[in-house]
């Protein structure tokens, strides 16, 4: 089946917009109203003028398109798109680990759930963490969570130092420099780009760390012609359509394939798309008071970043 046609005439009929994650498949990327990282699909949401959101991500980003815009429906493909950075900071756990630092502010990261939200100060992304972080006051004390590279990273860029929950991205950390130090040696002339959810000493061998689009647009700008890519298989149809006459390589997750493939991103396929939109579900359900709480950090993340002029 055609499922092209079909989702651009169903999204004309509902007054739908679609947005999407860098790591979705090619074909969902091709078709969306909007592509982009966290930071860039936070802001899209805040400015939606739409009868309904199609989310194709995971569900934490589907939450946030909701909190962002209460009165419509936000619909996921597939409600199974989770997220193992996410799952890795239960809320009564953390609940728990705020209370050893009653004087501590909380920055989390906006891959953690809605009742996490709730805990927190302000949000942030990879696109924005380390401004974040220094236009606060050098004495402040900071909870950063859940992922203990990103704020790894932060602490060492800023001389801070963060109290730092113990989570990760399994596609991201599973990365291994065992890896790309052969990638490196078979590829002399490639630059090594880097997402700072790798860990630590992935990010030592890095020739630039940042961000989704960060790295996007590095590639772009960058007179290199080779890239060996450390974060998620599905940024690279991106890089491809912006630098057809560039190579990347992407770091394998393990030596039987050549990828690195989040595997609740990859939920999501056009099948899936197109039923979610002729059926209007499955569709983002939160409580009014989660929304109301978990929408002000997100919010404030939004301000200052447009203060700062990232956005």
């Amino acid at each position: 089946m055609d499922y092209k046609d079909k989702i651009l005439r169903l999204k004309k009929e509902k007054n739908a917009i679609t947005l999407a994650h860098f790591y979705q498949i090619p074909e969902i990327q091709d078709i969306a109203d909007f592509i982009g990282d966290s930071l860039g699909l936070a802001q899209k949401a805040s400015e939606v003028n739409a009868d309904m959101i199609v989310f194709a991500g995971v569900h934490f980003m589907a939450e946030t398109a909701k909190m962002l815009n209460p009165n419509i429906p936000v619909i996921l493909p597939d409600l199974d798109a989770g997220c193992s950075l996410a799952d890795s900071c239960p809320i009564d756990e953390f609940k728990e680990f705020k209370k050893k630092y009653p004087d501590h502010m909380v920055i989390s990261y906006i891959n953690t759930t809605a009742a996490i939200k709730t805990e927190t100060d302000i949000v942030c992304t990879s696109g924005n963490a380390v401004q974040i972080v220094e236009s606060l006051p050098k004495d402040q004390k900071i909870i950063f969570a859940p992922d203990k590279n990103l704020g790894g990273y932060i602490n060492r860029v800023t001389g801070r130092n963060m109290v730092l929950w113990d989570g990760t991205c399994e596609v991201h950390d599973i990365l291994s420099t065992e890896a790309i130090f052969k990638m490196k040696e078979e590829n002399p002339d490639a630059k090594l780009i880097a997402h700072p959810e790798c860990n630590a000493p992935v990010l030592e061998l890095a020739d630039f760390i940042g961000s989704t689009t960060a790295m996007l647009k590095f590639t772009q700008s960058d007179d290199s012609k080779k890239y060996i890519v450390a974060t998620e298989t599905g940024i690279i149809h991106q890089m491809q359509k912006n630098s057809p006459d560039k190579e990347f390589l992407v770091v394998p997750s393990d030596e039987t394939c050549s990828c690195n493939d989040c595997p609740y991103m990859k939920l999501n396929t056009m099948e899936k798309l197109y039923l979610a939109l002729l059926n209007e579900k499955p569709s983002i359900s939160l409580e009014a008071e989660i929304i109301e709480k978990a929408r002000k950090p997100i919010q404030r993340m939004l301000d200052i970043s447009k203060e700062l002029k990232l956005i």
